[in-house]
C-alpha cells in the first residue's frame, strides 16, 4: 500500500495524570509549531483535530505474456485473436473514501497544574489530540491493512513434453505435436468421467487427484498457445486535508496504458475532488470570540460541520459521501467548573471531530 500526502494520524495514546487548575488557550494568533504536546513543567499541551478526507484506490495491473506457440494458436487449436504481443493494462478495481482526524496546529490549547483541585487522567494520541478526561478514549476502527492476493505459481509447460516435443525439428512440428498432446490429455479426462478409461481410480479423492493433474497438464500446455494472464492489485492511497471548499481540485491521474502517473502526464485521464461545505452557521464575531476565548476558563472543544467530498472523472461522479469536519465548525468552551473536586466527571472527544461523544459528570451533593 502506498500513501500520497500522508499526515501521521493517532496511534498510541498517552495517560497524563496531573491536577487541573486552568484550561489556557494558546492558539489562535501565535504561531503553533512550537507547541509540544504531552506534559510540561505547568501542565500540558493539547490540540483539537481537524478532519482529512481518505481515498483508497485499488488498482489491478494485468499482463499477457503470448505463449511460444502462440503463431499457431488457430491453426491447431482453433483459438481465435490470440495476440502474438505483449501487453500491460491497468484498471481501478474499487475507490472508497473514509474520515480521518488530523492534529490542527492553529488549535493549541494548554492545561494548567492545580493542586488545589481534583487530579484528573488526560488521554492524548501520540500527536498531542485531546481523546478523553478520565476515561479510556473511544478507539476508532483502523482501516483493513490492505494484502494483496498470493501470485499463483506459473508452471513451466516444457515439463509436460514427452520425448518426441522435445526432438522436433521445428517449432510448428513442435507446437503440431503439443497440440495432439492437449487433445489425449482431452480424451483422457473426458474416458475418465465417463468411467470408461483403462485404468479407473479406486475411490473419490483418487478420481479428484487424476482429473487435477490432467487439468493442471492442460492448462500448462495450452499456454503456449494462448498466453499467460497475469493479475496483480495494488493500493494508493491520498490524504487531503481541506482548511477551506475545493473545486474540482486535481487528485491524480490514471492510464489504462501506464496506471497512476504524474499530474503533468496528459496520457492519464484526471480525476478530481471536490470539497463543499454543508454547514450553516450564523455569522460570528471572530475578534470578540477570540477575546472570550483567551479570558474564559475552561476545556475547550470542537461543534463539527459537514461537508460533502465528490471524486469525479472528467464530468461523471465516481465517488460521494458527507463527513462531519473540524475546520467548517466552531470551538466552544466547557466549564472547568466540571472539573473540580465536587465533580467526578468523565469526557470522550471523538477523534476525527474533536467534538463532544459523551459527558458524564456527578452532580456535587
Amino acid at each position: 500500500m502506498k500513501i500520497r500526502n500522508i499526515i501521521k494520524v493517532q496511534g498510541w495514546v498517552k495517560v497524563l495524570p496531573f491536577f487541573l487548575f486552568s484550561f489556557l488557550y494558546v492558539g489562535a494568533q501565535t504561531t503553533t509549531d512550537q507547541y509540544i504536546p504531552g506534559a510540561t513543567a505547568e501542565g500540558a499541551i493539547y490540540f483539537l483535530p481537524k478532519t482529512a478526507v481518505r481515498v483508497t484506490v485499488k488498482i489491478e495491473k494485468t499482463t499477457y505474456t503470448p505463449g511460444e506457440f502462440s503463431a499457431y494458436a488457430e491453426r491447431f487449436l482453433r483459438l481465435n485473436n490470440v495476440s502474438m504481443e505483449p501487453s500491460t493494462n491497468y484498471r481501478i478495481v474499487s475507490l472508497s473514501q473514509s474520515a480521518l482526524g488530523v492534529r490542527d496546529t492553529e488549535k493549541a490549547y494548554a492545561i494548567r497544574f492545580n493542586n488545589k483541585t481534583a487530579a484528573i487522567n488526560v488521554a492524548q494520541a501520540d500527536d498531542g489530540v485531546l481523546l478523553a478526561i478520565n476515561a479510556q478514549p473511544n478507539r476508532l476502527e483502523e482501516p483493513v491493512v490492505f494484502k494483496p492476493a498470493k501470485k499463483s505459481v506459473i508452471i513451466n509447460p516444457r515439463q509436460f513434453m514427452n520425448e518426441e516435443i522435445l526432438s522436433a525439428g521445428s517449432v510448428a512440428k513442435m507446437a503440431q505435436l503439443t497440440a495432439q498432446e492437449i487433445y489425449d490429455l482431452r480424451d483422457s479426462r473426458s474416458q475418465l468421467v465417463k468411467g470408461q478409461a483403462d485404468f479407473m481410480p479406486q475411490d473419490g479423492a483418487q478420481m479428484k487427484l487424476m482429473l487435477s493433474q490432467l487439468d493442471q497438464q492442460d492448462k500448462s500446455l495450452t499456454s503456449l498457445f494462448s498466453g499467460t494472464i497475469v493479475c496483480d492489485t495494488t493500493e494508493e492511497v491520498f490524504i487531503v486535508t481541506p482548511d477551506q471548499e475545493l473545486q474540482q481540485h486535481p487528485l491524480f491521474r490514471f492510464s489504462r496504458h501506464f496506471g497512476l502517473v504524474e499530474a503533468d502526464d496528459m496520457s492519464g485521464t484526471p480525476y478530481y475532488i471536490t470539497i463543499q461545505n454543508l454547514t450553516q452557521l450564523p455569522p460570528t464575531d471572530e475578534e470578540a470570540a477570540q477575546k472570550k476565548k483567551k479570558a474564559a476558563n475552561g476545556l475547550y472543544y470542537n461543534v463539527p460541520g459537514k461537508l460533502r467530498s465528490t471524486i469525479l472523472n472528467g464530468n461523471d461522479i465516481v465517488s460521494k459521501e458527507d463527513f462531519p469536519a473540524a475546520q467548517f465548525g466552531n470551538v466552544e468552551l466547557l466549564s472547568a467548573d466540571l472539573f473540580n473536586k465536587h465533580y467526578g466527571t468523565r469526557l470522550w472527544l471523538n477523534p476525527l471531530t474533536g467534538g463532544i461523544d459523551k459527558l458524564e459528570a456527578e452532580q456535587p451533593k
